[in-house]
């Protein structure tokens, strides 16, 4: 099981996605993420642009899942823009 932390980037087939999960939960097989889409419609605070390897993605918070960390395989992290990528979370879940 590949070891993943929060804002950490990970691939499955071809999708990069966000973990958005927090790193003092127990270990469990799967971890929560968010996908990061190049073509996805963005609201403002829901949906931020996020940097990485040099290209612009969107997350796509509404798209929220869990996925099994063995599909997963670790690509980068965004850990710089884990404040705006905490705050997209925050507007999904409580509106705010």
């Amino acid at each position: 099981m590949e070891r993943l932390t929060r804002f950490d980037v990970a691939e499955y087939n071809g999708i990069k996605m966000v973990v958005v999960e927090s790193d003092p939960l127990p270990p469990d097989p799967a971890v929560v993420v968010v996908p990061l889409l190049s073509d996805y419609p963005a609201v403002k605070d829901l949906n931020p642009e996020v940097l990485h390897a040099g290209q612009r993605w969107v997350l796509a918070t509404r798209l929220i899942a869990a996925v099994r960390r063995s599909s997963l395989r670790r690509v980068g992290s965004v850990a710089d823009q884990g404040d705006r990528i905490t705050r997209a979370v925050d507007v999904l879940m409580a509106g705010v």
